[in-house]
């Protein structure tokens, strides 16, 4: 399947040992590669930021939306990526680290900045344990920190 089509301005997957390392990443995760699993992990190991299925839809040209949405619901329930609910109204997407598991002792805090609205894992910024009453039970936590990035700060 040639996936040139699909891209907007730069090829993707030329680097064999870029794809292998997809590859090995998708099937560590139990997850069948294909040519937009491949291209939509590829991208999304690109940026140093989440992003939502709008901007992923802008960086192909012919990809279905729902084809996108599909392969981001099956890394997320496969644990390739987490989603991010920032408070912009959408969803956005970044890469798990390849021992996560998103138990909830495993999660961090993300950084969403008011001005360029892009949204950062703050990896080394682990959300705090949430003692429950008894009873309780956490389903998903999501701690955003909002303020002004580094690069608007300029």
């Amino acid at each position: 399947w040639d996936t040139k089509p699909f891209l907007i301005g730069v090829e993707k997957l030329s680097d064999d040992s870029v794809k292998e390392s997809i590859n090995k990443k998708l099937k560590h995760k139990n997850v069948r590669p294909t040519a937009m699993r491949e291209l939509v992990l590829d991208l999304l190991l690109e940026q140093n930021v989440a992003l939502s299925l709008s901007e992923i839809e802008d960086k192909f040209d012919q990809a279905d939306r729902s084809t996108l949405y599909r392969t981001l619901k099956t890394f997320e329930e496969n644990k390739v990526i987490h989603s991010v609910d920032d408070g912009s109204g959408m969803i956005k997407y970044a890469v798990c680290k390849d021992t996560c598991s998103c138990n909830p002792s495993e999660l961090h805090a993300h950084f969403h900045c008011v001005k360029c609205k892009k949204t950062y894992c703050l990896t080394d910024v682990p959300v705090p344990e949430v003692n429950l009453p008894h009873g309780f039970s956490i389903d998903y936590v999501n701690l955003v920190v909002k303020g002004v990035c580094v690069n608007c700060r300029k």
